[in-house]
């Protein structure tokens, strides 16, 4: 069966087509990050109707580069939360909307639950059951996966998530939007130890997070003053060595807690390179597999919802009759109904 899955929670429209038997057949993306650069932040006004501007273009590319027509498209994916309400409606309303016109199901996906298979899209993907350390722009998190929804919370963040962690620091050291890639790459040119910052929560003695002390940490360190292009640089690369060396920690002992021998990493933080470096480097030692996906399935995209929901059909989850729908801008993730 193809599924077409639509991914619209934030600032990304993102459309792709899913073969059960092959894989992913194509898929497309944009992007708003210009658009919200000039607010330094997302707008969701301004999101959702970009979300309904980018996605016909967007499927009908997707089609082509498949070579495949709507009347091979067996379901509809899309995500139906968390993320931004009217985002989501924009994406709910078109996959709903289009399900009803091609007489096929539909497959509602939680937007966590496409980052967390993500990395199955990957040549060598992870088995189940496995550990994941989730670490997109509003969520920081440890689960244990046993397979296709059947997810156990381990361990969150108490108050600001890793992404956004990054995103406020950045925006301290006058960085633009998004900040988080800007604020890794002005690490990299920074110097190791010349700023301590804390580690929260490292030895709480359980899996939970807690960044937003940090990010005061940063606001002490630069208030006030006038810091010189090497000195921001410091400060950041101080900043992102707390975050790694606390997610790295944490994702360890959850590996060792459960006894299995593989952790994924997904999300949008995903992609640091110092955390990959890290996470690999020590995940070895300990004879560990660590697993993350593609670089351009880091962030939002839609062929992690068409993903999802191809494995929700495969795995038995009845697909549900297109028409009626409602999104969840709010929806943990180990609690499906």
């Amino acid at each position: 069966m193809l599924v077409l899955g639509f991914e619209s929670s934030c600032d990304e429209t993102g459309v792709a087509l899913y073969d059960q038997e092959r894989g992913l057949l194509a898929h497309a993306l944009y992007s708003q990050v210009e658009m919200h650069q000039a607010y330094g932040g997302v707008v969701p006004e301004l999101a959702s109707r970009d979300h309904v501007r980018r996605v016909v273009p967007l499927l009908r590319k997707v089609l082509q580069d498949s070579g495949r027509s709507l009347n091979d498209v067996g379901a509809v994916a899309y995500t139906q939360g968390p993320g931004l309400a009217g985002a989501l409606l924009v994406g709910a309303a078109f996959a709903e909307s289009l399900a009803m016109s091609l007489g096929v199901p539909t497959v509602p996906v939680h937007h966590l639950e496409g980052h967390l298979l993500s990395p199955l899209l990957s040549a060598q993907p992870p088995r189940f059951p496995f550990i994941a350390l989730l670490v997109s722009g509003g969520h920081t998190q440890l689960m244990r996966v046993t397979g296709v929804g059947e997810y156990a919370l381990l361990g969150e963040t108490l108050d600001d998530a890793a992404g956004e962690a990054f995103d406020k620091t950045a925006k301290l050291l006058g960085l633009g939007y998004p900040g988080g890639p800007a604020l890794a790459a002005l690490a990299e040119r920074g110097t190791p130890g010349a700023v301590a910052l804390p580690r929260p929560m490292l030895h709480s003695g359980d899996l939970m997070f807690s960044f937003s002390g940090l990010k005061t940490a940063v606001l002490t360190q630069v208030r006030n003053r006038d810091l010189s292009d090497q000195e921001k640089a410091d400060v950041a690369r101080g900043f992102q060595d707390a975050i790694v060396e606390v997610l790295v920690r944490k994702s360890l002992t959850a590996i060792k807690d459960s006894g299995l021998g593989q952790l994924v990493v997904a999300g949008g933080v995903g992609a640091n390179r110092e955390l990959r470096r890290q996470l690999d480097a020590k995940a070895a030692r300990r004879g560990i597999d660590v697993y993350y996906p593609e670089l351009e399935f880091c962030t939002d995209n839609g062929a992690m919802i068409a993903l999802a929901g191809a494995l929700r059909l495969t795995s038995g989850t009845p697909a549900k009759a297109a028409g009626s729908f409602a999104v969840r801008p709010r929806w943990p993730l180990d609690l499906r109904d």
